[in-house]
């Protein structure tokens, strides 16, 4: 019978960051500083961290030479040295790009120093300006342990035993009774080639036979021609076992003289007379850029992989392709920014019933690469909160490549077994009882006055509406005119506020704080209304503003038209004369043309929201009739210029 293996807190060395970064084989002869930037550059992390050490301990440091030196021990998972050379950076100057701020903070949880991680942790969402739709905005770190704590418990946890001790990671289900998995065992004197990464030899890809839950027969190296000279590693296949998508290193051609470059691609295989055949790598791939692990969705539609490509959001992102009848490979997606954080995101997985599963960094967790989950809908949408698996799955070591089928699944680690240091372990696992939906919630209260009187108004109704125009809750004053709820944590809301006979008014929630208290006060609509009024001013609506040198409607506009639209519905004899405006830079002639674009972009808005083509006139009056003095040639700023840049809405009849 197998015991529940414990997690410790030391760290240790492994191999993850490898299946994020390229690596590269680095041919000796420079000097030794140049030579460990180089090998740093190529990802030779362990001749770097080498190197970098000596030449920090005869007193010469900098701070790009601590940064790398943090570096080289931080991507092979050596977090004790990895905290002891990041400290020395900020100790030197605390000002460090955000993403050093992450790496510390993981490192120091990683060994055991969670207080003062958090605290680094903390820090490196409030200088990042993190802001990412998925609660990872400014929590407190009680609040994160809360959701983390809820789910734990939920797993028995056990080594498997074909574990050697080399490196052995990333299962995937092959089919009934079959897994496959990646491993460093020794291959024999010919395959007994090392990585300059960490000194293992190569990895290659094994089977495994499965006869109980507790029971595995000897894994055997995939016959065919998957298993070539280099890296392979985090598998996938199709439902009918005959297509295998997999990680490879790829060698590319690189400037530096003496330095091969291995990027990570992703390759398909056919199955074929007991061996994987017609090795191709994937279009998607690229030669400056990491493209890895990936996975199919259930329905075989989508393939999901990890990349460092240019344009996502940090280190490392998470996307999808969409696969075609015959295997043709659509437009690549990235996930978000509900998944993807500025740290690195990867190793993703989708089971049977679309719960997505991956590993991250960026996210508040226990240490180094956490397991979270987001369930997904049939159309591959995320729905519900994004949530931390919790423990023993999670530990403060670094915790990938989670797969699960029917309860039971697999994940590595690089968790310390009985006080020894090891590589990365494969476990398997019971889940025991499902994730629980918990995620964080801000209060949101306040009072909705009349303006004149001061006097409550209760039956006001108050919207609140995400960044992206949802309405997340809807909430109605008492008695005393107040509204309290509680409702899905956002780092920033928009509150619509209305009332019968009086005008509507709205506010930005953008405290990032649990406990948001906002107060209204609306002005009755009981005068007659006049021709010459400006409309605006009497629905409270801030002026619209365009974008330079622009004429279609702002999201932020948007909402303020929607109370236009509403007025006129209200008044169906109300008519108005639209009056766009713009800056003084450009010729005049231009900017009367684009004035006049705006408000016909303005009145086709409200057109197509119903409003009578005859009740509406609009007229561009270029930069005429200016609010400030920035006139041609008087220098003035962003800010001022915007000040022009607007439409008005004068009643008419």
């Amino acid at each position: 019978m197998m015991t529940i293996i414990k997690t410790g807190k030391s760290s240790m060395k492994h191999l993850l960051a490898l299946l994020m970064l390229s690596i590269s084989i680095f041919v000796q002869g420079q000097s030794k500083l140049k030579k460990a930037d180089e090998a740093f550059v190529s990802k030779s992390y362990i001749e770097a961290a080498e190197i970098y050490e000596r030449v920090a301990e005869k007193g010469y440091k900098s701070e790009e030479l601590l940064q790398k030196l943090g570096d080289s021990y931080y991507f092979n998972g050596k977090y004790e040295e990895a905290s002891q050379w990041y400290g020395e950076l900020l100790t030197m100057n605390s000002s460090q790009p955000s993403e050093y701020l992450l790496r510390y903070a993981q490192s120091l949880k990683a060994t055991g120093k969670d207080s003062k991680g958090e605290t680094y942790f903390d820090r490196y969402i409030l200088e990042s300006g993190l802001d990412n739709g998925a609660h990872v905005a400014q929590v407190s770190v009680a609040r994160y342990k809360e959701m983390i704590d809820a789910n734990s418990g939920r797993y028995d946890l056990w080594y498997v035993p074909f574990n050697t001790e080399g490196i052995d990671y990333g299962v995937s289900f092959k089919e009934e009774g079959q897994l496959v998995f990646a491993s460093t065992r020794n291959k024999g004197v010919l395959k007994n080639r090392l990585s300059s990464w960490d000194g293992l030899p190569f990895l290659d890809l094994y089977s495994v036979e499965v006869e109980n839950d507790t029971v595995f027969g000897t894994p055997k190296a995939l016959k065919g021609d998957v298993n070539a000279k280099y890296h392979e590693s985090t598998a996938c296949f199709t439902k009918d076992g005959k297509t295998m998508y997999f990680t490879r290193t790829n060698p590319q051609p690189s400037e530096e003289e003496g330095v091969d470059l291995y990027h990570l691609e992703i390759y398909t295989a056919t199955y074929d007379d007991g061996k994987w055949k017609s090795v191709e790598s994937l279009s998607i791939n690229g030669e400056d850029y990491n493209t890895a692990h990936p996975v199919l969705s259930p329905d075989e539609t989508r393939l999901y992989f990890a990349s460092d490509r240019p344009g996502g959001y940090g280190s490392v992102d998470l996307y999808y392709v969409e696969l075609g009848e015959e295997g043709e490979l659509g437009s690549i997606v990235n996930l978000g920014p509900t998944i993807n954080t500025s740290g690195r995101e990867s190793f993703p997985f989708v089971s049977s019933d679309n719960a997505f599963y991956f590993s991250s960094d960026g996210h508040f967790g226990l240490g180094g690469y956490d397991v979270f989950y987001h369930k997904m809908n049939s159309e591959g949408e995320f729905v519900g909160n994004l949530l931390n698996v919790g423990e023993p799955i999670n530990s403060s070591f670094d915790d990938v490549c989670y797969v699960v089928k029917d309860k039971r699944g697999f994940i590595s680690s690089n968790r310390i077994i009985e006080g020894e240091e090891v590589y990365d372990n494969i476990y398997t696992f019971l889940e025991k009882t499902p994730i629980k939906d918990i995620y964080l919630k801000s209060l949101l209260h306040g009072v909705v006055t009349d303006k004149s009187t001061q006097l409550p108004l209760p039956g006001a109704k108050v919207e609140v509406l995400d960044v992206e125009n949802h309405v997340i809750a809807t909430l109605i004053t008492d008695e005393q005119g107040r509204y309290s709820e509680e409702v899905a944590y956002e780092p920033s809301y928009v509150l619509k506020v209305t009332k019968e006979n009086y005008s509507s008014t709205d506010g930005y929630s953008e405290k990032e704080q649990e406990d948001r208290e906002h107060n209204f006060e609306l002005s009755q609509v009981e005068n007659v209304i006049e021709p010459g009024t400006d409309l605006a001013k009497v629905l409270n609506i801030p002026i619209i503003y365009f974008d330079f040198d622009k004429s279609n409607i702002r999201p932020d506009a948007e909402v303020e038209l929607q109370k236009l639209v509403e007025a006129l519905n209200m008044y169906p004899e109300l008519k108005i004369d639209i009056r766009s405006h713009t800056d003084s830079r450009g010729n005049d002639r231009y900017n009367e043309a684009l004035s006049s674009r705006r408000a016909a972009s303005t009145m086709r808005y409200l057109i197509s929201e119903g409003i009578s083509k005859d009740r509406l006139t609009s007229k561009g009056y270029g930069e005429y009739q200016l609010v400030n003095h920035c006139s041609n040639g008087v220098p003035c700023s962003k800010a001022q210029h915007q000040e022009n840049r607007r439409s008005e809405f004068i009643i008419v009849n």
